[in-house]
């Protein structure tokens, strides 16, 4: 039996981008195969017959399952819960600041090698996307860092749709493209299953670079036209501080030859990385770190950079509330602390004990990392809500964190989610471990702790942050649970389960 002739490409894809990641050349993996480079190129630009034995010698060979022939496998976890964690864990880069930079790599006509970026499914989609409209990528230093080079031409009409729809990311793939081209088109955007999310301060932020979106179209595109602009400074005025936003008029400014003032810009560390990497490519930007930004662009950007994305503060927020929750003493190391000072101030009043290591910059030479030890203790509930705000507030992908950590301290805490339109739903569902949670409305709940854990079993929701609240939970919940289709943890976290598993838990991914 072989495979049928749309699918070779889609195979080739995955082949091609399994083994970059691997670091190999088209020659390593053929030695492997014990066949030849020419075939494995044919494989992997779906020029060649694929059978199914052909299917298992390369999931053999890559040591990965690339193909799945009527399987309907999804990955879930098990998880025996009540243990303490010991040791220390280091913050990976940052996801949102990754796929920002992947985007913003289409500015530049040179290329473009992003260090120790974060290996994750979004991350993938992405460069998917990338790979399918002409983008070279490959990985190198045994997977560790991307090269980017962008083709002469884009090939818009070959875009991967089926991993394009499955990131909200690729919308920020506006801001780049308005100066390639008069007319495009982009499906429309997916992602967290977080309640409706407009685009429409994208629309508003890029319409002063001559951006017009039909978004109404019943073909699940967006329409792009970019008409005529007017010479001169522009003043773009936000009216959501969102972080894609910001990117996408930043990136849209960057190529624009005159000064561009954003205002109500966000200043979240994904646009800082933005900001940081364009100013490595010689565009001018005052203001960063500020909620106004001033863009002196460029008419042309083509320059061979490496640059290194800063560390994930939501990952570290993620390790601290495991080590929290299962009233553990460990350290995360490399932890952005700009960007988590408010989450510290919050934990410090519910009586977390904690110490600062000093501080030191990360390898982008402008991200102040430290180190934090935190160690078991006796949690209370905070005397005001808590809630999240823009940069500098309390990080809106940090608040879930608080919903697990306020069910292990002593009292009731009110969480008020007002961004989003159904995520404090998802909290709820922490009561099937035993935790007491009321749900006043769509976006506020009480929690009363302290709580008695106990085991379950579960599917994780279709949202990053609570799927990873619900193992938290688990971690803390004495016994066998299980979380089950954890594809939105895989999304947002590399080998989330493993490092959790150095520091002490016992999870093990199995396939079902």
């Amino acid at each position: 039996m072989e495979i049928h002739e749309n699918y070779k490409a889609k195979v080739g894809r995955a082949v091609s981008k399994v083994r970059q990641e691997k670091g190999w050349t088209q020659a390593e993996l053929a030695a492997k195969l014990g066949s030849s480079q020419s075939a494995v190129n044919r494989i992997e630009n779906g020029r060649q017959n694929i059978s199914l034995d052909m299917i298992d010698d390369l999931n053999r060979a890559l040591d990965c399952s690339i193909v799945s022939v009527n399987s309907g496998q999804t990955l879930s976890f098990r998880v025996n819960g009540g243990r303490k964690l010991r040791g220390s864990v280091k913050v990976n880069t940052s996801k949102n600041a990754a796929v920002g930079l992947l985007c913003a790599s289409l500015l530049n006509h040179g290329r473009t090698v992003l260090k120790r970026l974060a290996r994750i499914e979004e991350v993938f989609r992405i460069i998917e996307v990338l790979n399918s409209i002409g983008v070279k990528t490959k990985w190198l230093n045994g997977g560790r860092d991307l090269e980017i080079i962008p083709p002469g031409e884009l090939k818009l009409e070959e875009m991967d749709l089926v991993a394009a729809r499955k990131t909200r990311s690729v919308i920020m793939l506006m801001g780049p493209l308005l100066h390639k081209y008069a007319e495009f088109k982009l499906p429309f955007a997916g992602g967290c299953n977080l309640g409706a999310r407009t685009v429409n301060p994208h629309l508003q932020a890029l319409k002063h670079f001559g951006l017009a979106v039909d978004e109404r179209c019943a073909s699940g595109f967006y329409t792009c036209t970019v008409g005529e602009v007017s010479e001169g400074d522009k003043q773009v005025v936000l009216i959501e501080r969102g972080d894609t936003v910001t990117e996408n008029a930043l990136m849209a400014a960057a190529l624009y030859p005159g000064k561009t003032v954003i205002r109500n810009a966000s200043n979240n560390y994904m646009v800082q990385d933005v900001c940081f990497y364009l100013e490595e490519l010689g565009v001018r930007i005052e203001g960063v770190g500020s909620t106004t930004l001033t863009i002196h662009g460029l008419r042309k950007i083509g320059k061979d950079i490496e640059y290194y994305p800063s560390e994930d503060p939501i990952e570290a927020m993620s390790f601290l509330a495991a080590g929290i929750v299962t009233g553990s003493e460990i350290t995360v190391e490399r932890v952005p602390i700009e960007f988590l000072e408010i989450e510290l101030e919050t934990l410090r009043e519910m009586n977390l004990q904690f110490e600062l290591a000093s501080e030191y910059l990360a390898d982008n030479r402008r991200t102040r990392l430290t180190d934090i030890h935190i160690f078991e203790s006796e949690l209370v509930a905070p005397l005001d809500k808590i809630h999240p705000m823009p940069f500098p507030g309390l990080n809106i992908d940090n608040l879930p964190f608080f919903a697990v950590i306020a069910a292990s301290a002593t009292g009731r805490t009110l969480l008020h989610d007002w961004v989003f339109e159904n995520r404090a739903i998802y909290f709820t569902e922490l009561s099937i471990l035993n935790a007491q949670v009321q749900l006043l409305d769509a976006h506020r709940i009480y929690i009363e702790g302290p709580t008695h854990w106990k085991p379950a079993e579960m599917v994780a929701p279709p949202a990053l942050r609570p799927a990873v609240v619900l193992l938290l939970a688990m971690l803390a919940a004495p016994g066998e649970s299980i979380l089950r289709n954890v594809y939105s943890i895989n999304r947002g976290y590399q080998d989330f389960a493993e490092r959790l598993s150095k520091l002490g838990a016992d999870i093990e991914v199995v396939k079902a």
